[in-house]
């Protein structure tokens, strides 16, 4: 986090909100540490791996000055009205909603059906999100300034990426050089990279979906991030 200082915030009074949550596609959490990075607000995140079994309230779970906000519609709202710059996360955009919209269903399906029109279907969507912005020219979905649609992206791009290489031998083409860039414009988040599951949480969560487990080895391993750019993408420069 940045210092006190820096956010103009005086020692003592710095906001804290605590983030419970189960690693997955967590939109409010990237959410919230977006708008903290640029406001002063302190987070104490606590994260739970796809193994671990709730027996109360399932994550995410906002507690802000003792009051916890539950469900991802009512941390939002909470976070754009009480979190400082929140409301400028959540922009209204349909044509970006509909682009970003079914791609996690797809990539399911992929490792479903594990056929040719699933994996066609999938990059066929990939190749959409390229193209957009390949023609906005910007550093995010919407702009120069990351927004909601990112927080909700970015998160499905890491699981294809991650899923789709270990079950299915899937990579996200080169070719499509605007969606890489933008891939590495987030990878340089601090927003995204400190809430970012490892690849064994996410493959831990298909395997478990797939009636598998995972080996004892695998368990005792120590987390892996993939969030590495293919050299071909990164010696060409940015758009």
């Amino acid at each position: 986090m940045m210092g006190d200082e820096e956010n103009g915030v005086a020692n003592g009074d710095v906001p804290v909100i605590e983030l419970i949550i189960k690693i997955a596609l967590c939109s409010p959490l990237h959410s919230v540490f977006t708008v903290g990075r640029n406001s002063g607000v302190s987070f104490n995140l606590i994260s739970w791996s796809f193994r671990t079994n709730f027996e109360a309230t399932p994550p995410p779970i906002l507690i802000d000055n003792g009051l916890a906000v539950l469900e991802n519609e009512k941390i939002e709202r909470h976070i754009m009205k009480n979190v400082p710059g929140g409301h400028n996360l959540f922009v209204q955009d349909k044509e970006v909603a509909t682009l970003i919209e079914n791609l996690y269903s797809k990539l399911k399906l992929m490792l479903l059906k594990k056929d040719d029109v699933s994996i066609n279907a999938l990059m066929s969507h990939l190749r959409k999100i390229n193209d957009h912005l390949g023609r906005k020219e910007t550093r995010f979905l919407t702009g120069d300034t990351m927004c909601c649609f990112d927080c909700e992206l970015m998160p499905r791009l890491q699981h294809i990426r991650v899923a789709g290489s270990y079950f299915m031998q899937f990579e996200i083409p080169t070719y499509m050089k605007h969606l890489w860039h933008y891939m590495k414009h987030m990878y340089e988040l601090e927003a995204f990279t400190q809430s970012c599951p490892a690849d064994q949480d996410i493959i831990n969560h298909y395997k478990l979906q797939q009636g598998m487990k995972m080996k004892k080895h695998e368990e005792l391993e120590m987390p892996s991030f993939t969030t590495n750019i293919p050299v071909e993408v990164s010696t060409n420069g940015d758009d």
